[in-house]
């Protein structure tokens, strides 16, 4: 398959393109460890090469078939840390806040800068709940994520927003999602902040399952 490089993985292999032959059935992982195999620079970049399979943002496990474009992404300049994650990983909502308020927090541009941090309540529907699982569409949860975050920038010009979400098994207590949204002034941070867990919580494909003590269910409606 065709695999194409740019900026500074390009440079360090010294071609923009390479024809690569996978086992069938391999996935973005196993074409991943092989060139980390054969040239140090993908190895020591890791998982800050994202992965485009056609052009769309793909996850470590997509699988690869024969003529797909394969394109490992460096980190952008100004883009090294993305406004958007999912993670697996306890959320630090400070982490959160400094991502949207970026270097613009440092001066004295951003006045407000407004979190909301969501939490695994102990009950739902009358219900003591034991824990809930999370799943996610990796690269296309990210991609509406960050969707949100460019529509509260133009909807409020000077506003940026980031967003934190957990994946996999939470316990009641953590902490599952994370949205902050930093602005000049605090009437757009608070605004902001609204529009875009509303609009996560509509529109990214991120599905919560509650387990609680006499059953399980998937929550299909936004609550």
């Amino acid at each position: 398959m065709r695999v194409r490089l740019f900026g500074s993985i390009r440079e360090a292999v010294g071609a923009g393109e390479l024809e690569i032959a996978l086992a069938e059935g391999a996935c973005v992982a196993d074409l991943r460890g092989q060139l980390e195999r054969e040239h140090a620079a993908f190895g020591a970049l890791g998982t800050r090469l994202r992965v485009a399979v056609n052009r769309e943002l793909a996850p470590e496990a997509c699988r690869l078939a024969e003529g797909d474009e394969v394109a490992f992404l460096p980190p952008v300049a100004g883009g090294q840390e993305p406004q958007c994650t999912l993670s697996q990983a306890p959320l630090v909502p400070d982490e959160v806040a400094r991502r949207a308020g970026g270097a613009a927090a440092a001066s004295t541009t951003m006045g407000g800068i407004v979190t909301f941090v969501g939490a695994v309540r102990g009950e739902s529907r009358g219900q003591p709940i034991r824990h809930l699982e999370y799943e996610a569409y990796p690269g296309m949860a990210e991609r509406a994520m960050q969707e949100i975050c460019d529509e509260a920038a133009a909807k409020w010009p000077g506003v940026r927003v980031a967003m934190a979400h957990r994946t996999g098994r939470l316990e009641v207590g953590e902490l599952a999602v994370v949205v902050s949204a930093a602005a000049p002034h605090r009437a757009e941070a608070f605004e902001a902040c609204r529009f875009a867990i509303d609009a996560l919580k509509e529109r990214v494909p991120i599905w919560k399952k509650e387990v609680a003590v006499d059953g399980a269910w998937w929550v299909e409606e936004t609550p």
